[in-house]
C-alpha cells in the first residue's frame, strides 16, 4: 500500500470502511475463483485491497470508484498493470452494458451499505450481462435477499433478487476485519443469475415489485385483504392460491403466478 493510501481517511459521506484483514481478503477471492479468461468488475475498490489479487488473476479488471481522492492513489499502485483500467464514477448511475463486449461480467465489491440495496436493483436490470455477483453487504441485507418462505424477514427484495438470481450466503464477516471498524457485521453473498425461472407472462418485474409491496403492505393481513385493491379473491383462487394465506408463505412461483393474473387483468381493462 502507498503512502498516500496510508494518508486516506474513510469518509462517512461514502460509507467507507476498508477491508485490512489478510486471512478474509483471501477467503473472498478464494470464494470468487477468477480465471484469467474473465472479466473482472470491481465497484468501490477503496485502497486497493482485493484489487491487487483481483488484478492478477483475470483477463481485464474494470473498477469503479466515486471518491475522486482514491483515484490517483489505485493509478499509482496499478500503473504496470495493462488489464486494469478505473472509472470515476457513481455505481448507482453507472452504464455496466459499456464494459460488456462478448464475454458477461463477474461483479465484486464492499458495497457501502447507505447504497447496498438500490445498487442491487440497478444491478438487476443489467442482469443478461451478469455471470455472476460477489458482495459484501450488512448482514442483515444478506439474511434478507437469502430468506425463505415462512420467515419473518423474507419479503419483496427477497422475491425480486432470488426471482432472478440463486442467492447463497457464503460466510460472516465482523467488525474487526475494517478500517473503521463498522457497527455491525457484514456477509459475502453469492448471487448467480438463473438459466430457469417462472415466467412472467406479458409482465415486468415493476409488475412484480407492486404486487409484493402490496402483498407485504401489512404482513399479518391475508392476501384477501392486501391485495383487495388490485386481485378479487376469485382471481387470487384462479392462480391456486388460497386467498386466506400471508403472504409470507407464497413462495417465488406463486408470486409469478399472482403478477401474471394483475397484468392480465389490466391489459384487458
Amino acid at each position: 500500500m502507498t503512502a498516500n493510501a496510508l494518508k486516506h481517511k474513510a469518509r462517512k459521506r461514502f460509507g467507507q470502511n476498508f477491508l485490512h484483514d489478510p486471512n478474509i481478503i483471501q477467503r473472498i477471492i478464494q470464494s470468487i475463483a477468477v480465471t484469467d479468461k474473465q472479466h473482472i468488475v470491481e465497484i468501490g475498490p477503496g485502497k486497493g485491497a482485493l484489487t491487487e489479487y483481483l488484478v492478477q488473476l483475470c483477463a481485464k479488471l474494470d473498477v469503479i470508484e466515486l471518491d475522486r481522492d482514491l483515484i490517483p492513489i489505485l493509478e499509482q499502485q496499478f500503473e504496470h498493470c495493462n488489464n486494469f483500467q478505473i472509472h470515476n464514477a457513481d455505481a448507482l448511475q453507472f452504464d455496466f452494458s459499456v464494459l460488456s463486449q462478448n464475454n458477461k461480467l463477474r461483479l465484486v465489491g464492499n458495497l457501502p451499505y447507505n447504497i447496498s440495496t438500490p445498487l442491487i436493483f440497478h444491478l438487476l436490470e443489467n442482469i443478461s450481462i451478469i455471470h455472476d455477483m460477489h458482495f459484501m453487504l450488512q448482514k442483515e441485507v444478506v439474511e434478507r435477499l437469502t430468506a425463505c418462505p415462512g420467515t419473518k424477514i423474507y419479503g419483496r427484495l427477497s422475491i425480486l433478487v432470488q426471482y432472478l438470481c440463486h442467492a447463497e450466503q457464503l460466510f460472516i464477516v465482523h467488525p474487526g476485519a475494517f478500517s473503521p471498524a463498522p457497527k455491525i457485521d457484514s456477509a459475502i453473498i453469492q448471487l448467480t443469475p438463473r438459466t430457469h425461472t417462472a415466467s412472467l407472462v406479458n409482465a415486468t418485474l415493476d409488475n412484480l415489485s407492486f404486487v409484493a409491496r402490496s402483498a407485504f403492505s401489512q404482513r399479518r393481513k391475508t392476501l384477501r385483504n392486501n391485495l383487495k385493491t388490485i386481485l378479487t379473491p376469485e382471481q387470487i383462487m384462479q392462480c391456486d392460491i388460497d386467498p386466506a394465506r400471508r403472504a409470507e408463505t407464497l413462495n417465488i412461483d406463486e408470486f409469478v403466478k399472482l403478477t401474471n393474473q394483475y397484468a392480465k387483468i389490466n391489459s384487458d381493462i
